[in-house]
């Protein structure tokens, strides 16, 4: 390895996930900081640094620098907001391996909490907002171009119109994602899916349907990160932070941009595997943001491990799915059947696996795992490199 951060994740603590924890975001992070830090070895006056991830969702309003004082923290070297809406986790991990790295803090909590599911209201609604009808902003709601599911509709159709493909390609990825989730005790949905099934379910924004999108639920994670010489000392294999990056492609003002599928994997691919040395064929699992279907083949192309249009080969031969025998992707049932906490849900399956932690669903091949964030309609990208303890001293 070239160069990386020197910092590790060395607590998870996780809360909830679930459709009916009625407890609020702000004691459900609570509570998963406490968590993480008790997984570490730690108490909480360990900790000397915190990162907020700041939902889009319901809780904006409630989870924010408070949090310090619900946990009793005093003198923090570190208190910040991370908000780059679906890349927040990974952004957050990045500024806490940075401090780390630089020493300006020994051990950095970061928390993502969210209750967007409400008993008796549509899962669909759960991340509603008021829209504007008038001026710019408003165009596109006067459209009828309403929420994340409409906006990636529209990447999916640009898809199958550049490549020569359809709806089948989607199943694929659904089919494949429950299949793990089958294997994790904590995913939302863990009933096979047939392709009967995924083309019987509804459109929510065609080619978009129902099992094409995440699964929201009521819960918290949270991390902690620390250098790697304190790792060593931890009560859990340390996974450690190999190479972090961004990408964020900007606005759509040269010829030849393509606004619904340009990605900003393919800028924060070049500085990952520069800094580790790697190539995309050493990479043993990817665990992609996948809110919506469409996002794991898009992901798959901007990071090199396939052309343009072939990613669909991952799925439709196997390799991403359980004994597929290639590259295992969304191992936990990603967003689409686990469920979805933005862009802590990567991150969680990505430090069981490279713990040998993930029980029935555990990969032979977990030494190097790309984790990716994606926020807005392709606004906000993220990267990590984790690597197994026992792979990368």
């Amino acid at each position: 390895m070239r160069g990386g951060p020197n910092a590790s994740i060395i607590g998870l603590g996780r809360v909830g996930l679930n459709r009916g924890d009625s407890r609020t975001a702000a004691e459900l992070a609570r509570q998963a900081v406490i968590a993480a830090a008790a997984d570490a070895g730690l108490t909480t006056a360990a900790i000397d640094g915190l990162v907020i991830c700041r939902t889009s969702g319901a809780s904006d309003a409630v989870l924010g620098l408070d949090l310090q004082r619900a946990l009793g923290l005093r003198d923090l070297k570190l208190n910040r907001i991370a908000l780059c809406e679906g890349a927040s986790a990974l952004a957050a991990i990045q500024t806490a391996a940075l401090t780390v790295s630089a020493g300006m803090a020994d051990v950095v909590a970061c928390v993502f909490a969210d209750t967007p599911v409400t008993p008796g209201t549509r899962i669909g609604a759960a991340f509603g907002r008021l829209k504007t009808g008038v001026g710019m902003e408003g165009l596109r709601y006067s459209a009828g171009l309403f929420g994340g599911a409409s906006v990636y509709a529209l990447s999916a159709q640009r898809y199958f119109a550049l490549h020569g493909l359809d709806e089948q390609v989607l199943a694929d990825v659904a089919i494949t994602t429950r299949a793990w989730a089958a294997l994790n005790p904590e995913a939302t949905f863990r009933k096979p899916l047939t392709r009967e099934d995924y083309f019987a379910a509804r459109y929510i924004a065609e080619p978009l349907r129902l099992f094409d999108c995440a699964a929201p639920v009521n819960g918290a994670v949270a991390v902690i990160v620390s250098r790697r010489d304190r790792a060593a000392d931890g009560a859990q294999p340390a996974v450690h932070i190999l190479a972090s990056a961004e990408g964020h492609p900007g606005t759509p003002d040269r010829r030849g941009f393509d606004r619904s599928l340009t990605h900003g994997g393919a800028i924060a691919a070049r500085t990952l595997f520069e800094e580790t040395g790697l190539s995309p064929a050493e990479i043993d699992i990817c665990q992609f943001y996948d809110a919506f279907s469409i996002m794991p083949l898009v992901s798959l192309e901007a990071y090199g491990f396939y052309g343009p249009g072939e990613a669909r080969a991952a799925y439709a031969e196997g390799a991403a799915g359980p004994g597929g025998g290639g590259m295992p992707i969304n191992t936990g049932g990603g967003h689409l059947s686990g469920y979805y906490l933005q862009g802590m849900t990567p991150v969680v399956e990505a430090v069981l696996q490279a713990r040998g932690a993930a029980g029935e669903r555990q990969c032979e091949r977990a030494g190097t795992i790309l984790v990716t964030n994606d926020g807005g309609r392709l606004d906000y990208h993220a990267g990590i490199i984790l690597g197994a303890s026992e792979q990368w001293t």
